[in-house]
Protein backbone atom coordinates (compact mmCIF):
# COMPACT_ATOMS: atom_id res chain seq x y z
CA UNK A 1 0.00 0.00 0.00
CA UNK A 2 2.70 2.49 1.37
CA UNK A 3 4.10 2.13 -2.41
CA UNK A 4 1.33 2.63 -4.36
CA UNK A 5 0.70 5.69 -2.55
CA UNK A 6 4.18 7.00 -3.15
CA UNK A 7 3.61 6.07 -7.31
CA UNK A 8 0.46 8.10 -6.88
CA UNK A 9 2.18 10.99 -4.85
CA UNK A 10 4.46 11.55 -7.91
CA UNK A 11 1.42 11.41 -10.24
CA UNK A 12 -0.76 13.81 -8.70
CA UNK A 13 1.64 16.34 -8.08
CA UNK A 14 2.95 16.33 -11.87
CA UNK A 15 -0.80 16.58 -12.71
CA UNK A 16 -1.33 19.61 -10.16
CA UNK A 17 1.94 21.21 -12.03
CA UNK A 18 0.62 20.24 -15.45
CA UNK A 19 -2.55 22.18 -14.95
CA UNK A 20 -1.38 25.40 -13.77
CA UNK A 21 1.11 25.65 -16.50
CA UNK A 22 -1.48 25.23 -18.62
CA UNK A 23 -3.61 27.89 -16.94
CA UNK A 24 -0.51 30.35 -17.59
CA UNK A 25 -0.17 29.41 -21.14
CA UNK A 26 -3.80 29.57 -22.00
CA UNK A 27 -3.83 32.78 -20.97
CA UNK A 28 -0.51 34.17 -22.60
CA UNK A 29 -2.04 32.89 -25.58
CA UNK A 30 -5.23 34.06 -25.68
CA UNK A 31 -4.79 37.49 -23.62
CA UNK A 32 -1.13 38.18 -24.25
CA UNK A 33 1.73 39.45 -21.96
CA UNK A 34 2.88 36.43 -21.02
CA UNK A 35 5.24 37.79 -18.01
CA UNK A 36 1.97 39.07 -16.28
CA UNK A 37 -0.48 36.22 -16.72
CA UNK A 38 1.78 33.67 -15.48
CA UNK A 39 2.73 35.76 -12.40
CA UNK A 40 -0.88 36.35 -11.77
CA UNK A 41 -2.13 32.37 -12.38
CA UNK A 42 0.86 31.13 -9.93
CA UNK A 43 0.13 33.55 -7.38
CA UNK A 44 -4.25 33.03 -7.40
CA UNK A 45 -3.06 28.72 -7.92
CA UNK A 46 -0.76 28.70 -5.08
CA UNK A 47 -3.10 30.96 -2.64
CA UNK A 48 -5.73 28.33 -3.10
CA UNK A 49 -3.70 25.52 -2.63
CA UNK A 50 -2.89 27.24 0.47
CA UNK A 51 -6.66 27.15 1.38
CA UNK A 52 -7.29 23.66 -0.02
CA UNK A 53 -4.62 23.06 2.55
CA UNK A 54 -6.52 24.73 5.59
CA UNK A 55 -9.97 23.46 4.70
CA UNK A 56 -8.45 19.78 4.60
CA UNK A 57 -7.53 19.82 8.78
CA UNK A 58 -11.99 20.10 8.41
CA UNK A 59 -11.99 16.85 7.00
CA UNK A 60 -13.13 13.67 9.01
CA UNK A 61 -14.19 10.25 8.36
CA UNK A 62 -13.16 7.84 5.85
CA UNK A 63 -10.36 9.90 4.49
CA UNK A 64 -9.33 7.26 1.68
CA UNK A 65 -12.92 7.55 0.23
CA UNK A 66 -12.65 11.26 0.58
CA UNK A 67 -8.75 11.23 -1.29
CA UNK A 68 -10.51 9.32 -3.72
CA UNK A 69 -13.72 12.00 -4.66
CA UNK A 70 -11.08 14.53 -4.58
CA UNK A 71 -8.72 13.23 -7.00
CA UNK A 72 -12.12 12.16 -9.41
CA UNK A 73 -12.88 16.21 -9.43
CA UNK A 74 -9.19 17.10 -9.77
CA UNK A 75 -9.48 14.79 -12.87
CA UNK A 76 -12.75 16.42 -14.23
CA UNK A 77 -12.00 19.91 -13.60
CA UNK A 78 -8.76 19.31 -14.66
CA UNK A 79 -9.28 17.25 -17.59
CA UNK A 80 -11.59 19.92 -19.64
CA UNK A 81 -9.97 22.96 -18.43
CA UNK A 82 -8.01 23.52 -21.46
CA UNK A 83 -11.20 22.76 -23.45
CA UNK A 84 -13.72 24.90 -21.38
CA UNK A 85 -11.09 28.10 -21.71
CA UNK A 86 -10.71 27.45 -25.45
CA UNK A 87 -14.30 27.73 -25.39
CA UNK A 88 -15.17 30.24 -23.65
CA UNK A 89 -12.57 32.54 -24.84
CA UNK A 90 -14.12 31.82 -28.20
CA UNK A 91 -17.78 32.85 -27.46
CA UNK A 92 -17.64 35.37 -24.67
CA UNK A 93 -16.21 38.47 -23.67
CA UNK A 94 -15.87 37.95 -19.65
CA UNK A 95 -13.29 35.03 -19.90
CA UNK A 96 -11.48 35.89 -17.21
CA UNK A 97 -14.31 34.71 -15.10
CA UNK A 98 -14.27 30.77 -15.82
CA UNK A 99 -10.41 31.20 -15.96
CA UNK A 100 -9.94 32.32 -12.22
CA UNK A 101 -12.64 30.27 -11.54
CA UNK A 102 -10.85 26.77 -12.80
CA UNK A 103 -7.82 28.16 -11.31
CA UNK A 104 -9.39 28.93 -7.52
CA UNK A 105 -11.28 25.17 -7.74
CA UNK A 106 -8.71 23.02 -9.07
CA UNK A 107 -5.79 25.20 -6.88
CA UNK A 108 -7.56 24.29 -3.49
CA UNK A 109 -8.53 20.25 -4.55
CA UNK A 110 -4.81 20.33 -5.38
CA UNK A 111 -4.27 21.46 -2.18
CA UNK A 112 -6.23 18.97 -0.62
CA UNK A 113 -4.57 16.12 -1.81
CA UNK A 114 -0.92 16.27 0.20
CA UNK A 115 -2.67 16.68 3.63
CA UNK A 116 -5.03 13.69 2.91
CA UNK A 117 -1.87 12.03 2.07
CA UNK A 118 -0.48 12.48 4.60
CA UNK A 119 -2.77 11.38 7.09
CA UNK A 120 -3.23 8.33 5.46
CA UNK A 121 0.19 7.40 5.68
CA UNK A 122 0.75 8.77 9.29
CA UNK A 123 -0.20 5.03 11.18
CA UNK A 124 2.43 3.50 8.73
CA UNK A 125 5.54 5.29 8.38
CA UNK A 126 7.62 7.41 11.34
CA UNK A 127 6.47 11.68 11.13
CA UNK A 128 9.74 12.46 9.43
CA UNK A 129 10.16 9.68 6.87
CA UNK A 130 6.64 10.27 5.69
CA UNK A 131 7.07 14.00 5.45
CA UNK A 132 10.61 13.64 3.51
CA UNK A 133 9.41 10.96 1.08
CA UNK A 134 6.03 12.88 0.34
CA UNK A 135 7.48 16.15 -0.22
CA UNK A 136 10.38 14.73 -2.04
CA UNK A 137 8.44 12.63 -4.29
CA UNK A 138 6.09 15.89 -5.00
CA UNK A 139 9.11 17.83 -5.65
CA UNK A 140 10.10 15.48 -8.38
CA UNK A 141 7.05 15.25 -9.92
CA UNK A 142 6.71 19.26 -9.82
CA UNK A 143 10.00 19.01 -11.89
CA UNK A 144 9.45 16.40 -14.09
CA UNK A 145 5.90 17.92 -15.05
CA UNK A 146 8.35 21.20 -15.95
CA UNK A 147 10.38 19.77 -18.18
CA UNK A 148 7.48 17.84 -19.87
CA UNK A 149 5.34 20.22 -20.86
CA UNK A 150 7.27 22.84 -23.00
CA UNK A 151 9.75 19.55 -24.43
CA UNK A 152 6.80 17.53 -25.28
CA UNK A 153 3.17 17.48 -24.53
CA UNK A 154 2.59 21.42 -25.98
CA UNK A 155 4.19 20.58 -29.30
CA UNK A 156 3.04 16.75 -29.51
CA UNK A 157 -0.39 16.67 -27.91
CA UNK A 158 -1.19 20.32 -27.67
CA UNK A 159 -2.94 21.86 -24.69
CA UNK A 160 -6.58 20.54 -24.82
CA UNK A 161 -5.37 16.93 -25.48
CA UNK A 162 -2.43 17.76 -22.66
CA UNK A 163 -5.17 18.44 -20.15
CA UNK A 164 -7.79 15.54 -20.85
CA UNK A 165 -4.61 13.34 -21.10
CA UNK A 166 -3.75 14.43 -17.44
CA UNK A 167 -7.07 14.85 -16.20
CA UNK A 168 -7.49 11.05 -17.09
CA UNK A 169 -4.16 10.26 -14.94
CA UNK A 170 -5.89 11.77 -12.03
CA UNK A 171 -9.14 9.98 -11.98
CA UNK A 172 -7.13 6.80 -12.51
CA UNK A 173 -5.22 7.37 -9.25
CA UNK A 174 -8.84 7.55 -8.05
CA UNK A 175 -9.82 3.85 -9.11
CA UNK A 176 -6.44 3.03 -8.42
CA UNK A 177 -6.77 3.46 -4.72
CA UNK A 178 -10.03 1.67 -4.56
CA UNK A 179 -8.35 -1.62 -4.98
CA UNK A 180 -4.96 -0.75 -2.94
CA UNK A 181 -6.28 1.47 -0.35
CA UNK A 182 -8.57 0.37 2.38
CA UNK A 183 -12.23 1.97 2.15
CA UNK A 184 -15.59 0.68 3.44
CA UNK A 185 -16.95 -2.25 1.31
CA UNK A 186 -20.47 -0.05 0.74
CA UNK A 187 -18.64 2.70 -1.18
CA UNK A 188 -16.25 0.78 -3.32
CA UNK A 189 -18.45 0.50 -5.80
CA UNK A 190 -19.85 3.87 -6.10
CA UNK A 191 -16.11 5.35 -5.79
CA UNK A 192 -15.70 3.06 -8.86
CA UNK A 193 -18.86 3.67 -11.00
CA UNK A 194 -18.01 7.37 -10.43
CA UNK A 195 -14.30 6.80 -11.51
CA UNK A 196 -15.46 4.83 -14.68
CA UNK A 197 -17.49 7.53 -15.63
CA UNK A 198 -15.32 10.57 -15.55
CA UNK A 199 -12.70 8.75 -16.86
CA UNK A 200 -15.08 7.61 -19.82
CA UNK A 201 -15.48 11.52 -20.35
CA UNK A 202 -11.97 12.47 -20.47
CA UNK A 203 -11.32 9.70 -22.81
CA UNK A 204 -14.30 11.07 -25.26
CA UNK A 205 -12.90 14.33 -25.02
CA UNK A 206 -9.59 13.53 -25.38
CA UNK A 207 -10.84 11.67 -28.48
CA UNK A 208 -12.67 14.90 -29.90
CA UNK A 209 -10.12 17.04 -28.34
CA UNK A 210 -9.25 18.30 -32.29
CA UNK A 211 -12.70 19.05 -33.08
CA UNK A 212 -13.08 21.08 -29.54
CA UNK A 213 -9.89 23.32 -30.84
CA UNK A 214 -11.23 23.57 -34.42
CA UNK A 215 -14.54 24.94 -33.13
CA UNK A 216 -12.92 27.46 -30.58
CA UNK A 217 -10.26 28.80 -33.49
CA UNK A 218 -13.36 28.86 -36.16
CA UNK A 219 -14.96 30.96 -33.61
CA UNK A 220 -12.00 33.08 -33.09
CA UNK A 221 -11.09 33.56 -36.74
CA UNK A 222 -13.76 34.79 -39.09
CA UNK A 223 -12.15 33.06 -42.44
CA UNK A 224 -11.50 29.22 -43.39
CA UNK A 225 -8.43 27.70 -41.16
CA UNK A 226 -6.52 25.75 -43.62
CA UNK A 227 -3.35 25.04 -40.87
CA UNK A 228 -3.12 24.96 -37.05
CA UNK A 229 0.00 23.89 -35.54
CA UNK A 230 1.69 24.50 -32.02
CA UNK A 231 5.29 24.50 -31.87
CA UNK A 232 6.94 24.70 -28.24
CA UNK A 233 7.07 28.72 -28.65
CA UNK A 234 3.72 29.57 -30.27
CA UNK A 235 0.54 28.82 -31.47
CA UNK A 236 0.74 29.21 -35.70
CA UNK A 237 -2.89 29.30 -37.63
CA UNK A 238 -2.89 29.90 -41.53
CA UNK A 239 -6.83 31.41 -42.57
CA UNK A 240 -7.90 31.43 -46.28
CA UNK A 241 -10.60 33.94 -48.16
CA UNK A 242 -11.20 33.89 -51.47
CA UNK A 243 -7.05 33.89 -53.04
CA UNK A 244 -6.05 35.54 -49.87
CA UNK A 245 -3.68 33.46 -47.20
CA UNK A 246 -3.17 35.20 -43.97
CA UNK A 247 -0.58 34.15 -40.74
CA UNK A 248 -1.51 34.58 -37.24
CA UNK A 249 0.81 33.88 -34.63
CA UNK A 250 -1.06 33.61 -30.80
CA UNK A 251 -4.00 35.38 -32.53
CA UNK A 252 -1.81 38.14 -33.92
CA UNK A 253 -2.29 38.76 -37.60
CA UNK A 254 1.03 38.76 -38.74
CA UNK A 255 0.49 39.54 -42.71
CA UNK A 256 -1.82 38.81 -45.40
CA UNK A 257 -0.51 37.70 -48.93
CA UNK A 258 -2.72 40.58 -50.58
CA UNK A 259 -1.08 43.15 -49.42
CA UNK A 260 2.47 41.90 -47.44
CA UNK A 261 4.52 42.92 -50.62
CA UNK A 262 4.01 46.38 -49.08
CA UNK A 263 5.07 45.57 -45.56
CA UNK A 264 8.06 44.09 -46.57
CA UNK A 265 9.39 46.22 -49.28
CA UNK A 266 8.59 48.93 -46.54
CA UNK A 267 10.51 47.05 -44.10
CA UNK A 268 13.80 45.82 -46.39
CA UNK A 269 14.43 48.21 -48.96
CA UNK A 270 15.08 51.93 -47.35
CA UNK A 271 17.64 50.13 -45.54
CA UNK A 272 19.51 48.08 -48.57
CA UNK A 273 18.60 50.88 -51.23
CA UNK A 274 20.81 53.62 -48.74
CA UNK A 275 24.07 51.17 -48.62
CA UNK A 276 26.56 51.25 -51.30
CA UNK A 277 27.11 47.70 -51.87
CA UNK A 278 25.24 45.63 -49.01
CA UNK A 279 26.97 42.03 -48.91
CA UNK A 280 26.29 40.56 -45.68
CA UNK A 281 22.84 40.66 -44.55
CA UNK A 282 21.48 39.59 -41.10
CA UNK A 283 17.53 39.04 -40.50
CA UNK A 284 16.42 38.18 -36.95
CA UNK A 285 13.05 37.30 -36.82
CA UNK A 286 10.93 37.14 -40.30
CA UNK A 287 10.19 32.83 -40.37
CA UNK A 288 8.45 33.23 -43.47
CA UNK A 289 11.38 34.43 -45.20
CA UNK A 290 9.44 37.18 -46.99
CA UNK A 291 11.80 39.83 -45.91
CA UNK A 292 15.07 38.05 -47.83
CA UNK A 293 12.59 37.43 -50.48
CA UNK A 294 13.18 41.10 -50.61
CA UNK A 295 16.71 41.04 -50.25
CA UNK A 296 17.74 38.84 -52.94
CA UNK A 297 16.34 40.95 -55.26
CA UNK A 298 19.84 42.52 -54.66
CA UNK A 299 22.83 41.62 -57.23
CA UNK A 300 25.34 42.72 -54.37
CA UNK A 301 24.11 40.60 -51.68
CA UNK A 302 26.79 37.29 -50.74
CA UNK A 303 25.03 35.94 -47.85
CA UNK A 304 21.85 36.11 -45.68
CA UNK A 305 21.54 34.91 -41.95
CA UNK A 306 18.11 34.37 -40.96
CA UNK A 307 18.05 34.38 -37.19
CA UNK A 308 14.42 33.04 -36.03
CA UNK A 309 13.42 30.89 -32.37
CA UNK A 310 10.64 28.91 -34.26
CA UNK A 311 12.19 25.58 -36.26
CA UNK A 312 8.68 25.20 -37.06
CA UNK A 313 8.04 28.52 -38.77
CA UNK A 314 10.96 28.55 -40.73
CA UNK A 315 10.57 24.68 -41.74
CA UNK A 316 6.77 25.46 -42.56
CA UNK A 317 7.82 28.40 -44.88
CA UNK A 318 11.23 26.38 -45.81
CA UNK A 319 9.13 23.17 -47.27
CA UNK A 320 5.37 23.78 -47.76
CA UNK A 321 4.62 24.02 -51.19
CA UNK A 322 2.50 27.20 -51.07
CA UNK A 323 3.94 28.68 -48.36
CA UNK A 324 7.65 28.55 -49.99
CA UNK A 325 5.76 29.53 -53.34
CA UNK A 326 4.98 33.23 -51.22
CA UNK A 327 8.11 33.72 -50.08
CA UNK A 328 9.65 32.61 -53.51
CA UNK A 329 11.88 29.40 -52.30
CA UNK A 330 14.25 32.50 -50.57
CA UNK A 331 14.73 30.18 -47.64
CA UNK A 332 16.29 27.44 -49.72
CA UNK A 333 18.16 29.91 -51.85
CA UNK A 334 22.41 28.43 -51.35
CA UNK A 335 22.95 32.60 -50.16
CA UNK A 336 20.63 31.84 -47.24
CA UNK A 337 21.40 30.10 -43.95
CA UNK A 338 18.75 29.61 -41.35
CA UNK A 339 19.49 29.70 -37.97
CA UNK A 340 16.72 28.80 -34.73
CA UNK A 341 17.65 30.38 -32.14
CA UNK A 342 17.31 33.40 -29.81
CA UNK A 343 18.36 36.57 -31.50
CA UNK A 344 19.41 38.29 -28.44
CA UNK A 345 21.42 34.76 -27.41
CA UNK A 346 22.49 34.35 -30.95
CA UNK A 347 24.15 38.15 -30.94
CA UNK A 348 26.18 37.56 -27.82
CA UNK A 349 27.82 34.63 -29.00
CA UNK A 350 27.97 35.64 -32.85
CA UNK A 351 31.67 37.08 -34.44
CA UNK A 352 30.38 37.98 -38.04
CA UNK A 353 29.77 41.83 -39.17
CA UNK A 354 27.24 42.47 -41.00
CA UNK A 355 26.03 45.30 -43.84
CA UNK A 356 22.43 45.70 -43.02
CA UNK A 357 20.33 44.30 -40.44
CA UNK A 358 16.30 43.47 -40.98
CA UNK A 359 14.50 42.96 -37.75
CA UNK A 360 11.24 41.61 -38.09
CA UNK A 361 10.24 40.45 -34.49
CA UNK A 362 6.63 40.54 -33.67
CA UNK A 363 5.11 43.57 -31.52
CA UNK A 364 6.29 43.96 -28.15
CA UNK A 365 3.45 41.86 -26.12
CA UNK A 366 5.28 40.37 -23.54
CA UNK A 367 8.75 41.16 -21.64
CA UNK A 368 10.30 37.82 -23.51
CA UNK A 369 9.69 39.65 -26.86
CA UNK A 370 10.21 43.08 -24.92
CA UNK A 371 13.52 42.30 -24.68
CA UNK A 372 14.30 42.52 -28.33
CA UNK A 373 13.76 46.15 -28.19
CA UNK A 374 15.25 47.43 -25.48
CA UNK A 375 18.99 49.62 -25.31
CA UNK A 376 20.70 46.60 -24.17
CA UNK A 377 19.71 44.52 -27.29
CA UNK A 378 20.32 47.73 -29.66
CA UNK A 379 23.68 48.12 -28.50
CA UNK A 380 24.88 44.49 -28.68
CA UNK A 381 23.80 44.55 -32.24
CA UNK A 382 25.93 47.41 -32.95
CA UNK A 383 29.16 45.99 -32.02
CA UNK A 384 27.96 43.36 -34.78
CA UNK A 385 27.44 46.44 -37.70
CA UNK A 386 30.39 47.67 -40.33
CA UNK A 387 31.18 50.40 -40.53
CA UNK A 388 28.68 52.41 -42.55
CA UNK A 389 26.00 49.41 -41.44
CA UNK A 390 22.18 50.02 -41.36
CA UNK A 391 19.25 48.63 -39.59
CA UNK A 392 15.65 48.89 -40.14
CA UNK A 393 13.33 47.89 -37.14
CA UNK A 394 9.51 46.84 -37.67
CA UNK A 395 8.11 49.53 -34.61
CA UNK A 396 4.31 48.74 -34.42
CA UNK A 397 1.64 51.11 -35.94
CA UNK A 398 2.18 54.95 -35.18
CA UNK A 399 -1.25 55.35 -35.22
CA UNK A 400 -3.14 53.30 -33.04
CA UNK A 401 0.20 52.90 -30.38
CA UNK A 402 1.80 56.02 -30.78
CA UNK A 403 3.88 56.08 -27.75
CA UNK A 404 4.65 52.02 -28.26
CA UNK A 405 6.52 53.46 -31.86
CA UNK A 406 8.10 56.50 -30.66
CA UNK A 407 9.49 54.31 -27.68
CA UNK A 408 10.83 51.99 -30.04
CA UNK A 409 12.42 55.02 -31.95
CA UNK A 410 13.99 57.09 -28.85
CA UNK A 411 14.94 53.64 -27.69
CA UNK A 412 17.06 53.00 -30.74
CA UNK A 413 18.26 56.92 -30.44
CA UNK A 414 19.53 56.23 -26.93
CA UNK A 415 21.49 53.45 -28.36
CA UNK A 416 23.75 55.28 -30.19
CA UNK A 417 22.40 55.29 -34.02
CA UNK A 418 20.67 58.07 -35.60
CA UNK A 419 17.51 57.23 -36.49
CA UNK A 420 14.76 57.67 -39.53
CA UNK A 421 11.54 56.82 -38.35
CA UNK A 422 9.12 56.41 -41.36
CA UNK A 423 5.96 54.38 -41.45
CA UNK A 424 3.32 53.31 -44.42
CA UNK A 425 -0.59 52.26 -45.10
CA UNK A 426 -1.02 48.59 -45.46
CA UNK A 427 -4.70 47.72 -45.65
CA UNK A 428 -4.40 44.51 -43.44
CA UNK A 429 -2.87 46.39 -40.68
CA UNK A 430 -3.56 50.22 -41.17
CA UNK A 431 -0.90 52.57 -40.61
CA UNK A 432 2.74 50.93 -40.16
CA UNK A 433 5.67 51.84 -38.38
CA UNK A 434 9.09 51.48 -38.92
CA UNK A 435 12.53 53.00 -37.82
CA UNK A 436 15.78 52.85 -40.22
CA UNK A 437 19.04 53.95 -38.66
CA UNK A 438 22.43 54.39 -39.53
CA UNK A 439 24.09 56.91 -41.19
CA UNK A 440 22.42 57.49 -44.61
CA UNK A 441 24.76 59.39 -46.94
CA UNK A 442 24.11 62.64 -46.91
CA UNK A 443 21.25 62.29 -44.37
CA UNK A 444 18.62 61.96 -46.82
CA UNK A 445 16.57 59.51 -48.16
CA UNK A 446 15.30 61.44 -51.16
CA UNK A 447 18.08 60.24 -53.17
CA UNK A 448 17.10 56.42 -52.55
CA UNK A 449 17.69 54.43 -55.79
CA UNK A 450 14.89 51.19 -55.70
CA UNK A 451 16.10 47.52 -57.54
CA UNK A 452 13.35 47.09 -59.78
CA UNK A 453 10.63 44.28 -59.28
CA UNK A 454 9.10 46.58 -56.72
CA UNK A 455 5.28 46.35 -56.71
CA UNK A 456 4.87 49.13 -54.16
CA UNK A 457 7.75 51.74 -53.33
CA UNK A 458 8.97 54.01 -56.09
CA UNK A 459 12.01 57.17 -55.12
CA UNK A 460 8.99 59.57 -55.15
CA UNK A 461 6.87 57.42 -52.79
CA UNK A 462 9.86 57.00 -50.26
CA UNK A 463 10.28 60.47 -49.23
CA UNK A 464 6.61 60.82 -48.53
CA UNK A 465 6.78 58.07 -45.94
CA UNK A 466 9.09 60.10 -43.41
CA UNK A 467 6.61 62.86 -43.12
CA UNK A 468 4.38 62.39 -40.14
CA UNK A 469 1.05 64.05 -39.87
CA UNK A 470 0.27 65.46 -36.46
CA UNK A 471 -1.56 62.52 -35.27
CA UNK A 472 1.78 60.58 -35.64
CA UNK A 473 3.87 62.61 -34.65
CA UNK A 474 6.55 62.30 -31.61
CA UNK A 475 5.47 62.48 -28.19
CA UNK A 476 7.63 61.67 -24.65
CA UNK A 477 8.02 58.41 -23.63
CA UNK A 478 10.32 56.50 -21.20
CA UNK A 479 13.43 54.46 -22.74
CA UNK A 480 12.72 51.08 -23.21
CA UNK A 481 15.31 49.42 -21.26
CA UNK A 482 15.59 45.53 -19.84
CA UNK A 483 14.63 46.24 -15.72
CA UNK A 484 11.60 48.39 -17.15
CA UNK A 485 10.24 47.12 -20.29
CA UNK A 486 8.14 50.40 -20.67
CA UNK A 487 7.91 49.57 -24.29
CA UNK A 488 5.58 46.43 -23.33
CA UNK A 489 3.10 48.77 -21.09
CA UNK A 490 2.81 51.28 -24.03
CA UNK A 491 1.47 48.31 -25.66
CA UNK A 492 -0.21 46.77 -23.74
CA UNK A 493 -2.10 49.54 -22.87
CA UNK A 494 -2.55 51.11 -25.99
CA UNK A 495 -3.42 47.82 -27.78
CA UNK A 496 -5.87 47.14 -25.34
CA UNK A 497 -8.18 50.38 -26.44
CA UNK A 498 -8.53 48.93 -29.66
CA UNK A 499 -8.79 44.96 -28.96
CA UNK A 500 -10.34 44.86 -25.24
CA UNK A 501 -10.45 41.34 -24.97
Amino acid sequence: MKKALFISVFIISTCGLIYELLAGTLASYLLGESVTQFSIIIGVYLFSMGLGSYISRMIEGDLVAKFVDVEILIGLFGGFSSAILFLSFSMASFFRVPLFFLVIVIGMLVGLEIPLLLRILRKHLVFKDLVSKVLTLDYIGALFASLLFPLFLVPKLGLVRTSFFFGFLNVGVAAWSTWVLPIESTKIYFLRAKSVIVLTLLAIGFSFSDLVTQFSEENLYTDEIIMAKSSPYQRIILTRWRDEIRLYLNGHLQFGTRDEYRYHEALVHPAMSSHISPRKILVLGGGDGMAVREILKYDSVESVILVDLDPMMTDLFKNNDMLKGFNNNSLSNPRVKVVNADAFLWLDENHSFFDVVIIDFPDPNSFSIGKLYTTAFYRLLKKNLNLGSLISVQSTSPLFAKKSFWCIAETIKTSGFKIYPYHVYVPSFGEWGFVLAGNLTGGKVAALKFTKDLKFLTDNEMTSLFKFPLDMDSVPVEINRLDNQSLVRYYEEEWKLITPY
